[in-house]
């Protein structure tokens, strides 16, 4: 049975959809208070819970000549400036067990990468310090087994834990969703995220950076919130073919309205007929 979690302000059990949504990388703090006040704007007009997100650092870039941020302290005094300015809860993922307590003191939810999701000291150290975690399935990772990486969140102390599906290895450059995986991450008893932009990236696709499959984010959100998640995560950017950081998956800021008001619309049919 699915357990409500508390992030910020709100309560994720299921009778709206949270809305995960930011950057891809903290650029700039103009960029975020841009993106974060639009996100915002979008979410209220429309009743729907709002984390921000942005990336610090992003550790795992294909080639060491990309950009990965400003760096942990920088990025959090960025993020710190938005949940205070904007009036909205904050998160961003950690790579390092140094970094989880830093991060904790700002962020409301801590994100673990899809890469470490099976990394026990970091997972614990998460469930010591954070508030709420946000546990990123794998591409390579069966979605049976992330109820393992749930308890170790617990095991540190934390029982607010969220679940995301963000595709599968399919090939060497690609992604594929199983739609299933949404059902079995659910029976770990956490919500349940899609996260509709990292799941149509090409993996090195573009051979020195990760490549993406835009046009697609909507087909597959419609899969998703028909299927019956809790929550949806996108990526966000006012010109994503000019960002610094995964813009072929990035959804452009000025769709993000259209995009959401189209979820919300199909989550309400599917609780109407399959109450969870």
């Amino acid at each position: 049975m699915r357990h409500a979690v508390k992030v910020g302000d709100y309560t994720v059990d299921g009778s709206k959809l949270l809305v995960i949504a930011g950057p891809c990388v903290i650029e700039s703090e103009s960029l975020c208070i841009e993106v974060a006040h639009a996100l915002k704007e979008i979410t209220t007009q429309l009743d729907l819970p709002f984390v921000f997100k942005a990336s610090y650092d992003k550790a795992n870039r294909t080639s060491i000549e990309s950009f990965r941020g400003p760096g942990l302290e920088r990025g959090l005094e960025i993020l710190a400036k938005v949940k205070e300015q904007v009036g909205i809860p904050v998160t961003t993922d950690v790579h390092e067990t140094c970094q989880v307590k830093p991060a904790s003191e700002v962020v409301d939810l801590v994100q673990i990468p899809a890469f470490l999701c099976r990394q026990t000291d970091l997972l614990v150290e998460a469930g010591k310090w954070a508030k709420a975690v946000n546990i990123k399935k794998g591409q390579f990772a069966d979605a049976n087994i992330m109820v393992h990486a749930a308890r170790k969140v617990e095991a540190g102390g934390c029982k607010n834990i969220l679940l995301t599906e963000r595709g599968t290895f399919f090939g060497y450059g690609d992604l594929v969703v199983d739609m299933r995986n949404l059902l079995w991450l659910r029976q770990s008893g956490c919500p349940v995220i899609f996260d509709a932009t990292h799941s149509v990236q090409r993996p090195s696709g573009l051979g020195s950076a990760s490549g993406g499959r835009r046009e697609f984010v909507p087909l597959l959100l419609r899969a998703a919130v028909a299927a019956g998640v809790d929550g949806i995560f996108l990526e966000v950017h006012p010109e994503p073919d000019k960002a610094l950081s995964d813009g072929p998956n990035m959804v452009p800021l000025n769709f993000v309205a259209e995009l959401l008001a189209m979820a919300k619309e199909l989550h309400a049919v599917v609780r109407k007929f399959c109450q969870r």
